[in-house]
């Protein structure tokens, strides 16, 4: 990435366009802003959506088992299966004898309960489904057939949970939600309930009693079972026949599943029961079908006489609309529609999303082990003994020092190129500086200095002037705010040895590196940007000669045009023009220069931004690259789309990864999704470490590497998206200056820069 100086000047930069949008010198948009936050919320929303459907959230999976019942009636827990609350009384109801009410929970399930459904129309009884909320929101096509089919519903919660563990305020938002999502997907509401992990009346207890109490006097009513097949244990067909059949000819509400496993024995149990109750006698109706016609108790009393039982075909052809149900009103009709729009959303969004960060991981990954690889290779070949460019480069280069109100650095600038041991000329170009920089730079009395004046025209302008003025044949570009050591430019001017070589990339190093931001941006420095110059070098396609610290053939950049103002990242367009041009562009690992990095978030978020909207205005720029034949198409076939895919693509995708551990880690498993993010740290903590092994620095600031990914990171990610929807909609960007301290003061040989 480019590491260009920021500045600016009210009025006084001027940048011809680009097609993806025009330097200028006006505020961001606070419009784009405002987009790419909403993108990340709409992002975080649809997760946290996905994650209540399916695993609800905090992951509560209590289930109260051998409380107390003692505050419950006996005449509730000894009653029917129907409980209701008629006048605030609590009324129990039985089904008839001979009868049979098919009750299936846990659904519905897009394989299992279609099936289900299929049983029932092909046996001509209609059943009454208890659905789940989340599975409502996310199977609506399983529900909607299961009503028009003439089966009853009832509510099962929106996430399965005991609501005997829940509040007040949870029990009343699950019931709704499952409303909502009901009126969605048919159109409907319903008054029957039944509680998770509750079979017959016995499982009430002083915890669960309440929540009864409170769905009564909501209207509901809340369904029981006499007779439980528990198929959920799967024993066998026969034995869940076995058990689903009622004693002596009673009526019976009986409990199968049609969701929430394997329910193939289910399938298998359902329609040998159904025509072995038939055979004896027994007719199949709903809840609502046995409620007419079935004895009625209070809490008092059980007294009451059947009236007889509705028939199947009652049920299913001349009620279609059973009792329990009600036409969803025109607002929770509306609201469950969007539930279930929002949920469809979600459920192609998140796989979907998983799937892209699955192979961008897999990229990533890859990236490592190429970096790693290559970078060994470049070490090795570089610092071998015997390894010459060419011919040792003695003569004279000519060093551009453009500047810009830099009072606070350009002595320090210039007396660190008075040390050099390479011959030198120096060329500070001001730039319509306001605070006296070239009258510090005459006033130093430097020798081979000589400072021009120019108006206000910006970096590119000054480079520019710099090469025009410049006396020999190569020319060594850098900041007002960078310092040389003294040998910094004999080894960076040494790859001309190579008549190929067209320009050279330094290696520029964080010289404020004491700071928690500053010790950030060294890890940054050191892993990220050397190590892909070390991979790039040996591919033959380097994006970017640093504004830092960068040498180039004069020949060659006049030919190319000079130093381009259609974009903010003048260095990567530089770059990347000359390999269109057929020169080679080579990484000089042991030329160091030291600038002055950020000392701000607020500084650093300006910094990132235009250089990756620069970035992204240069490979627009030279999108042409990736047709261009022969050995000066290297870049296009190969830098080009590796730029793209890990400076742009995969930087994108990133924030995701993290989002996607936080999701796994509140909704999935915890400790699992903790050691895969603990396993990648790890992995790049090592190539950390190589990098600085291979440029020879403490590891000691590698403790901020944790730190470092948790937020600087997050950071750099946000300014890219940033960056992208400037791009995207057309965006324009200005320059600006950042502060600066003076902090980088001249190196020492051997010694590190503070």
């Amino acid at each position: 990435m480019s590491q260009t100086r920021d500045r600016s000047a009210a009025g006084r930069r001027h940048a011809t366009p680009s097609r993806i949008g025009r330097v200028r010198r006006q505020a961001v948009p606070a419009p784009r802003v405002v987009i790419a936050l909403l993108l990340l919320l709409g992002l975080v929303c649809v997760m946290l959506l996905d994650g209540y459907l399916r695993a609800e959230v905090g992951n509560d999976q209590r289930v109260r088992s051998g409380a107390s019942a003692s505050n419950v009636p006996e005449s509730v827990l000894d009653g029917g299966p129907f409980l209701s609350f008629e006048g605030g009384t609590a009324r129990t109801q039985s089904v008839p004898d001979k009868t049979i009410v098919l009750t299936f929970d846990d659904g519905p399930d897009p394989e299992w309960t279609q099936q289900v459904l299929d049983i029932l129309d092909d046996n001509d009884v209609p059943g009454t489904f208890f659905l789940v909320g989340s599975m409502i929101s996310r199977y609506p096509d399983v529900v909607r057939r299961m009503v028009d089919d003439g089966n009853e519903v009832g509510i099962h919660t929106f996430t399965h949970v005991d609501l005997s563990y829940q509040s007040s305020s949870r029990v009343t938002r699950e019931i709704a939600q499952t409303q909502l999502a009901l009126a969605g997907a048919a159109g409907i509401t319903t008054t029957l309930f039944r509680a998770p992990y509750s079979s017959t009346n016995d499982a009430i207890d002083n915890y669960s009693w309440p929540v009864y109490q409170k769905l009564g006097a909501m209207g509901y009513t809340s369904v029981f079972v006499d007779t439980d097949s528990e198929d959920w244990q799967k024993p066998g067909v026969s034995k869940i026949v076995k058990w689903a059949t009622p004693k002596n000819g009673k009526g019976t509400s009986v409990l199968f599943h049609d969701a929430g496993g394997d329910r193939s024995q289910t399938l298998e149990a359902l329609p040998q029961y159904i025509k072995k109750m038939k055979a004896k006698g027994y007719t199949f109706t709903t809840v609502s079908g046995a409620q007419t016609t079935t004895n009625t108790s209070t809490a008092q009393s059980t007294a009451g006489a059947p009236n007889g039982p509705t028939t199947s075909s009652d049920t299913r052809q001349n009620n279609p609309e059973q009792a329990a149900h009600r036409a969803a009103d025109t607002v929770t009709h509306g609201e469950g529609r969007a539930l279930l729009a929002a949920v469809a959303i979600a459920e192609w969004t998140v796989p979907g999303l998983a799937t892209a960060l699955v192979v961008v991981g897999v990229a990533v990954m890859g990236r490592f082990a190429l970096m790693l690889l290559l970078a060994r290779r470049h070490y090795r070949q570089r610092n071998r003994r015997r390894f010459v460019w060419g011919p040792t480069v003695t003569e004279p280069v000519s060093v551009i020092v453009p500047a810009y109100n830099e009072k606070e650095c350009i002595a320090n600038t210039l007396k660190s190129l008075a040390a050099s041991t390479h011959p030198i000329e120096i060329i500070v170009v001001d730039d319509g500086s306001t605070d006296n920089t070239a009258e510090i730079a005459e006033s130093l009395g430097l020798p081979h200095v000589r400072v021009v004046r120019q108006e206000n025209a910006g970096k590119s302008a000054a480079l520019n002037n710099g090469v025009r003025q410049a006396r020999y044949d190569i020319v060594v570009m850098m900041d007002g705010d960078t310092v040389f050591e003294p040998d910094t430019v004999h080894r960076l001017v040494q790859p001309f040895g190579d008549p190929e070589v067209g320009a050279v990339a330094g290696n520029a190093k964080v010289g404020n590196r004491n700071t928690l931001i500053g010790a950030w941006q060294h890890i940054e420095y050191v892993m990220g940007f050397n190590l892909d110059r070390r991979m790039y070098d040996l591919m033959r396609c380097m994006p970017t000669i640093p504004g830092a610290i960068g040498a180039f053939r004069r020949e060659a950049v006049l030919a190319v045009g000079g130093m381009s103002e259609d974009t903010l990242a003048e260095d990567t367009d530089i770059t990347i023009a000359l390999h269109r041009a057929g020169w080679r562009v080579v990484y000089a690992e042991h030329a160091r220069a030291w600038t002055e990095a950020p000392s701000s978030l607020g500084q650093l978020w300006r910094q990132r931004y235009r250089w990756s909207y620069g970035t992204m205005q240069a490979l627009w720029k030279h999108r042409g690259s990736v047709t261009d034949r022969g050995p000066s198409g290297r870049f296009g076939r190969v830098g080009m789309p590796l730029v793209v895919l890990f400076q742009i693509v995969t930087p994108v995708f990133a924030p995701l990864i993290d989002v996607f551990t936080l999701y796994a880690m509140i909704f999935v498993d915890l400790k699992a999704s903790l050691l895969a993010w603990l396993a990648v740290l790890v992995v790049q903590l090592v190539c950390a470490a190589y990098a600085f092994r291979l440029d020879g620095e403490k590891y000691r600031y590698l403790l901020m590497l944790p730190l470092q990914q948790l937020a600087y990171r997050q950071l750099m990610y946000l300014v890219l998206i940033h960056s992208c929807v400037t791009a995207a909609t057309g965006g324009r960007l200005r320059w600006q200056k950042l502060k600066r301290t003076g902090e980088v003061g001249t190196p020492t040989p051997g010694t590190e820069v503070r």
